[in-house]
């Protein structure tokens, strides 16, 4: 069984990373069930282990926070689904591409759910909205505009981190980092893209399309 955990209002950064240390730790002991924890940020900006200080243009703006999961620099705060999953992959196959694979597809299919096509793309992490309204960019390419940051972390074959997905934050708040180390690109919400969806739209689907993507565990 997975236990679906949502949490109200805002959850400081550092108790979340608390709770997956914690819970990850009882999962490998196989004294817990997996999780799945929905949940909103405040405004923050976390470093993963790519991340460069350059892409760090505003350091003084909001709190910033080794994370320790892969990845560069990426923005959470208010408005935007963070999704963190802790999955035990000793019973689901030890294998990170597929685990990493299945997230990009729970997004994509959720995102399906709202009439909107997700697309992964060659080194950029993360799942893309294509933007045909939007100017080319500077090297001539189609705009796109990032919706949904995927990173991970693993102990003993059990993940932890995950997802999150941009319902309606501050698209301007994530001008104080370079996302993911990314300039050629924008970001985008579901709002943004004139959908007028609720985190507890976007939850019911989140959970509707997990088992299809996930299954149970073996």
């Amino acid at each position: 069984m997975v236990e679906w955990k949502i949490s109200d209002g805002l959850t400081d950064y550092q108790d979340a990373l608390d709770f997956m240390e914690a819970r990850v730790a009882q999962i490998a002991a196989g004294e817990a069930e997996e999780c799945v924890w929905l949940l909103e940020h405040p405004p923050l900006y976390t470093a993963g282990t790519s991340a460069k200080p350059e892409d760090l243009t505003d350091p003084d703006r909001f709190p910033v926070y080794e994370a320790r999961r892969g990845g560069q620099y990426t923005y959470h705060g208010p408005g935007q689904r963070v999704v963190y999953v802790m999955l035990d992959l000793n019973t689901r196959g030890r294998d990170v591409r597929a685990f990493v694979k299945q997230l990009e597809t729970w997004v994509i299919a959720t995102l399906a759910e709202f009439n909107l096509t997700g697309h992964i793309r060659d080194g950029r992490v993360g799942v893309w909205i294509e933007r045909p309204d939007k100017p080319k960019t500077i090297t001539g390419k189609m705009a796109e505009d990032k919706i949904a940051a995927i990173g991970i972390r693993l102990r003993k074959w059990v993940s932890f981190h995950g997802i999150s997905i941009n319902v309606d934050p501050d698209l301007e708040h994530f001008t104080g980092i370079v996302p993911c180390g990314i300039t050629e690109y924008g970001v985008t919400s579901l709002v943004d893209l004139g959908l007028p969806v609720t985190m507890d739209d976007l939850d019911i689907v989140l959970k509707r399309s997990f088992d299809e993507v996930f299954g149970p565990a073996a």
